[in-house]
């Protein structure tokens, strides 16, 4: 997927609801849905939450994550 529509895709949910799928959570953190995942998995990443079987973030725990993580690297 084309990371501009994800962010495009991002940035309309973020004002109908607080709540991201991982996908358009990377965009709006500037980084690959694959290294998202890979964060959740090491239980690195930002508080996320199940909804039924979908994994969703809020647009407050991603704010919050990345504050807290600044000046941070992660090994890819």
């Amino acid at each position: 997927m084309d990371s501009d529509d994800d962010i495009a895709r991002a940035n309309r949910a973020k004002r109908g609801s607080p709540f991201l799928n991982t996908d358009q959570a990377a965009a709006y953190l500037k980084m690959s849905g694959r290294l998202l995942r890979r964060l959740r998995r090491a239980g690195k990443g930002p508080v996320y939450r199940r909804h039924s079987r979908f994994v969703q973030y809020h647009i407050d725990d991603l704010d919050l994550w990345s504050r807290d993580n600044s000046g941070r690297s992660y090994d890819q």
